[in-house]
C-alpha cells in the first residue's frame, strides 16, 4: 500500500537566504529596530512581526520574492508609506511573513502629455507624482492628508479617496492600467493607456481596493487633466447643517460643474486647530457652529466667468438663507491657509486625547441627516463625549470622529469603542451606507464586513480570494 505524503517544504533559512540574495544587500533587512517602523501601525492599534522586511527595487525582484515565499508559504504584507488607518500595511502576530515595501521602485517611467497618462511604479511618493504632473503642466488629482508619505500603490491597493473625489473621483477611478505581481510570482502586465477596452474582466477594479490580498501593484497609469488655472476658496459659516445639500445643488449648478471640494467642518474642528496648530486663525469675525470648505476651478486662464458665477452664487445663497458669512481667498496664499485649516483636523485633535474614529458614507442627501441623528444617539449613549465632524460632503463621506470627555481617562474612553462603533454604524446600515468610505476594511473591520456586507457578497470575495491565493500568503489576515 503506498501512503501519499504532503509534499515538503523547502527549508526556511534557504528561501530567505535566496531572497537577501535577490534583492542585495540594500533590499534586506532583519534587525529588530530597523524593522520596528515596519510593523507598526500609524496609530499604533496595532503592531506585528515579521521576519523580514524585504525591499525590492524592480518588478522582477518582486516577482522573484512572491515565487520564493509561495514555495515555502510565507505569507507577505505589501507595504507602501504604511499610512493605512486600519491595520491593513502591518503584518499581524508571529514571524511566519515578510513585509514587502516597494519604496525602492519610486520612478516615473513616462508621461505622456498628449494621452493625459503617466505610467509610475508602486512607491511614488503621491506628493512627488503631483509635483511631476504639475512639471508636465498637467494636474494628477488625487490629494489626501498623507500625500507627502503615501505612496501610489497603497493608494490604489486601498482606492484611496480624499478632497478631489467630488469632480475626479476615487483612486480606481484615476487608473487606466496596472502591472501586478500574483501571489504565485507571474506578473499581469495590464499596463494600457486605453480609454476603451472592452475584452474581458476589467482586472484594475478587481485589484484597486484589494488591499494587496489578491496581488502587489507594482506599476500604473494614471490618468493625468489639464491643470487648474483659475479657482475660488472660500470658508462659509452656514445657519445649519441642513443647508449645505442645497448649497452643493446650486453651486453645482450655478457654477458648470467647477465644484472641486466640498468639505463640511464643525466648529469644534477648527476649535482644535487654533489651538494646536501653529500659524493658524479664524479667517471670520464671529463664531459660528456650521462651515464648508468649497473651492471653485476651471482650466481657463483668467476665467473672469468664473469670479462672475461664484460672486453671483454667493449672493443668492446670502439672500435665500443658505449662508451666514464668508471669508473669501483673494489670492493663493490665503487658499492654502483656508486649506491648512481643513487639512490640520487629524492631527490636533489627538492633543485631545483618545479618539473613536468612523470613516462612513451616505447618500449625499442625506449627509445631514446622519449626522445630526448619529450625534443624538452618541451624546446620549456617553455624556460628555465630544462629537468631531467634518469630511466630503460632495461625495457623502463623514468623518465622524469621537472625543474624550474632558479630563476623561482615555483608555476607559477607547474601551467604549465597540458599544459606539455599533450604535454608528448599525445608524450607517439603517440608512443604506458604508461603514468603511475611504479607509478599507484591513484588520480593524473584518467583522464590520461580514455583519453588514450580504452574505452572497462575502461569499463571492471568498471565492475569489481562494482562487487568486488557495495558499493565503498575500496580506493574510486583512479584509477577509
Amino acid at each position: 500500500m503506498t501512503v501519499a505524503h504532503a509534499p515538503r517544504r523547502p527549508d526556511r533559512a534557504a528561501i530567505f537566504a535566496r531572497m537577501r540574495d535577490i534583492v542585495g544587500p540594500k533590499g534586506w533587512i532583519d534587525g529588530a529596530a530597523d524593522m520596528e517602523r515596519y510593523v507598526t501601525e500609524e496609530r499604533a492599534m496595532y503592531r506585528g512581526q515579521a521576519s523580514a522586511v524585504v525591499r525590492p527595487a524592480s518588478t522582477a525582484e518582486v516577482a522573484a520574492i512572491v515565487a520564493a515565499a509561495a514555495e515555502a508559504g510565507i505569507g507577505i504584507v505589501p507595504q507602501g508609506g504604511n499610512t493605512s488607518l486600519c491595520g491593513g500595511s502591518v503584518p499581524g502576530p508571529g514571524d511566519e511573513q515578510i513585509v514587502l515595501s516597494l519604496g525602492r521602485m519610486n520612478r516615473v517611467r513616462a508621461i505622456d502629455v498628449m494621452n493625459y497618462t503617466m505610467e509610475v511604479e508602486a512607491g511614488c511618493v503621491l506628493a512627488d507624482l503631483q509635483r511631476a504632473a504639475a512639471d508636465a503642466d498637467r494636474l494628477f488629482p488625487l490629494s489626501l492628508a498623507a500625500e507627502g508619505s503615501c505612496q501610489i500603490g497603497g493608494n490604489l491597493s486601498t482606492n484611496a479617496g480624499g478632497t478631489g473625489v467630488l469632480r475626479y473621483g476615487n483612486a480606481r477611478d484615476l487608473v487606466l492600467g496596472l502591472e501586478v505581481v500574483l501571489p504565485d510570482g507571474s506578473v499581469i502586465d495590464g499596463l494600457g493607456r486605453l480609454r476603451k477596452d472592452n475584452t474581458g474582466y476589467d482586472l484594475r477594479h478587481l485589484f484597486c481596493g484589494a488591499e494587496g490580498t489578491l496581488g502587489i501593484i507594482t506599476a500604473a497609469v494614471l490618468k493625468l487633466f489639464p491643470k487648474p488655472r483659475d479657482q475660488r476658496t472660500a470658508l462659509i459659516a452656514l445657519p445649519d447643517i441642513a443647508s449645505a445639500v442645497p448649497l452643493l445643488a446650486k453651486a453645482r449648478a450655478a457654477t458648470g460643474d467647477a465644484v472641486t471640494a466640498f468639505e463640511y467642518i464643525d466648529r469644534i474642528c477648527l476649535d482644535f486647530v487654533f489651538k494646536h496648530t501653529p500659524d493658524t486663525v479664524d479667517p471670520l469675525a464671529q463664531r459660528y457652529r456650521h462651515y464648508l470648505l468649497m473651492e471653485l476651478t476651471t482650466t481657463a486662464d483668467g476665467d473672469a466667468s468664473l469670479g462672475e458665477r461664484f460672486e453671483a452664487l454667493m449672493e443668492q445663497a446670502l439672500a435665500d438663507g443658505l449662508i451666514l458669512d464668508a471669508a473669501v481667498a483673494q489670492n493663493e496664499a490665503q487658499s492654502r491657509q483656508l486649506w491648512k485649516l481643513r487639512e490640520s483636523i487629524p492631527e490636533a485633535q489627538k492633543h485631545e486625547g483618545a479618539s473613536i474614529k468612523h470613516d462612513i458614507s451616505v447618500a449625499v442627501s442625506r449627509v445631514p441627516e446622519f449626522i445630526t441623528r448619529a450625534t443624538d444617539l452618541v451624546e446620549r449613549a456617553l455624556p460628555g463625549l465630544r462629537v468631531v465632524a467634518f469630511g466630503h460632503v460632495g461625495d457623502g463621506n463623514v468623518h465622524f470622529n469621537l472625543s474624550q470627555p474632558i479630563g476623561a481617562d482615555g483608555a476607559i474612553f477607547a474601551a467604549e469603542r465597540p458599544g459606539l462603533n455599533s450604535i454608528v454604524h448599525e445608524l450607517v446600515h439603517e440608512m443604506g451606507g458604508s461603514f468603511s468610505a475611504e479607509h478599507g476594511v484591513g484588520q480593524l473591520k473584518r467583522g464590520e464586513l461580514v455583519r453588514y456586507k450580504s452574505a452572497a457578497a462575502v461569499d463571492v470575495m471568498r471565492r475569489i480570494k481562494a482562487a487568486i491565493d488557495p495558499q493565503n500568503i498575500m496580506n493574510p489576515g486583512k479584509v477577509l
